[in-house]
């Protein structure tokens, strides 16, 4: 009997390709809001005549609601399934960027002042529930695919989800000198409202929480969920999802390599390189969303071959690789002032976070295989709230040293990548075996 008419027959619909790809686009739709102020940034900073902290603690606001709320969501799957913690994320995403729409277009260019700074600092932390929908996707995709087949899934999901925020970064600049500031998150606007609503039209959740739904007993909707493929359940609710896995110390070191790698890191390059190109090599608006468009998309594609390839050979081996790899590239960023040899470091940069990030998210599953949601949510969470710290720190290189500042701030990574190397030997080579109470309780 084919997979489709096992699930016919137990009342269940939907696919791990159908499930990967409609996460995967609404992802691609909310993570946008990570880049919510970076993209329009230099316009932003002449507006309104910002400092650099100020300056980073805009680009940053987003990123605190996408931190705070992505523990409780990504372990509110582990309760209700993915599909509604989605949609109610994006809800307010669409709710913050339409209130900026509002405000631009009855105060841009005339009335956009300073005064307006706490107003927009809202807008940006209601847009950046967007960016929790990671965690969701996360904990949805996990419970679609098998063991095996964790950092394919995995690294398609982030990989080409995370092409958003280089999409926005590429193509605003270029909306902006077409139909201006206001058109453009208009654009943007209604660009994720339709993302909304096809997901709530087409999307289900994996076929143990429809079980679940529709009244089937827990060990029966796994016994059943299990014959049609999927073999990583949730021990619990929410609460106990995030109780077991923060009893886990291997969330907490996973925590760490992902705020170095994506949550502190990409992310908050996403935003900054666009006013780095424009302030530091006095590049145009355009060319400047260009560059930060490319290391965007690169890093994410980027992840897609490597989870694959930490499938292969290991999430442990492939962070220590690539935490190296993402220390060169920091190190050029820090000391090199000149344009090619800052593409350079930048697409090495890009090479090392990319990798990184897939390696992480390839061990989750594997290390705390008993809550996935929680996990997730901890992770990406808390480690998505680096950029609280980091985009502030590169302003303040920037307040401090003046021009050189820009570059002189990606020591910061050096230093944090080279640590991250030493934390991921550690991990393959001290603390890599699972906790034996761990070991079997969501892949039976």
């Amino acid at each position: 009997m084919s997979d489709a008419h096992a699930a016919d027959e137990y009342g269940v619909t939907g696919t791990p390709r159908r499930g990967l790809a409609l996460s995967t686009f609404v992802f691609f739709a909310g993570l946008t809001t990570i880049v919510f102020y970076g993209a329009a940034g230099p316009i932003l900073e002449d507006q309104l005549a910002l400092t650099g902290i100020f300056h980073g603690l805009l680009l940053s606001s987003p990123h605190l609601s996408k931190a705070v709320l992505r523990i409780p969501f990504g372990a509110w799957v582990d309760d209700v399934g993915g599909k509604k913690p989605f949609l109610i994320l994006m809800a307010s995403t669409l709710v913050g960027t339409g209130g900026l729409v509002v405000t631009l277009f009855f105060t841009y260019p005339e009335n956009f002042d300073m005064s307006l700074y706490p107003l927009l600092v809202l807008f940006g932390l209601l847009a950046g529930a967007g960016g929790a929908t990671f965690s969701v996707g996360t904990s949805q995709t996990s419970y679609w695919y098998p063991s095996d087949k964790q950092g394919f899934a995995l690294g398609a999901f982030a990989g080409i989800g995370n092409i958003g925020p280089g999409m926005i970064t590429l193509g605003l600049p270029v909306l902006i000198g077409l139909v201006g500031l206001t058109g453009s998150y208009t654009i943007w606007l209604v660009f994720m409202l339709v993302a909304t609503v096809i997901y709530a039209l087409y999307a289900v959740d994996p076929y143990y929480f429809q079980l679940r739904k529709q009244g089937t007993d827990p060990e029966e909707s796994r016994r059943i969920a299990d014959d049609l493929g999927q073999d990583i359940f949730p021990s619990g609710g929410a609460w106990d999802s995030l109780k077991t896995s923060a009893k886990n110390r291997r969330t907490w070191i996973l925590v760490f390599l992902y705020t170095v790698s994506f949550g502190g890191g990409f992310t908050s390059l996403s935003a900054w390189f666009p006013t780095y190109w424009a302030q530091f090599h006095e590049l145009s608006l355009a060319t400047a969303g260009f560059l930060a468009g490319l290391f965007i998309a690169y890093g994410s594609l980027i992840r897609v071959p490597a989870g694959s390839i930490s499938d292969r050979f290991g999430g442990e081996i492939v962070a220590i690789i690539s935490f190296a790899i993402m220390a060169l590239g920091s190190a050029i960023m820090t000391v090199v002032t000149g344009f090619w040899p800052a593409i350079v470091g930048m697409m090495v940069l890009g090479t090392g976070m990319g990798i990184a990030n897939a390696a992480v998210f390839e061990l989750v599953p594997k290390f705390v295989p008993e809550a996935v949601g929680g996990a997730s949510g901890w992770i990406s969470g808390i480690g998505g709230g680096g950029t609280l710290v980091i985009l502030p720190l590169m302003g303040y290189f920037a307040d401090a040293y003046g021009e050189i500042g820009y570059a002189r701030g990606f020591g910061v990574f050096v230093v944090l990548s080279l640590l991250c190397v030493g934390i991921a030997i550690a991990l393959k080579y001290v603390i890599s075996e699972p906790d034996e109470s761990t070991d079997e309780a969501a892949l039976h």
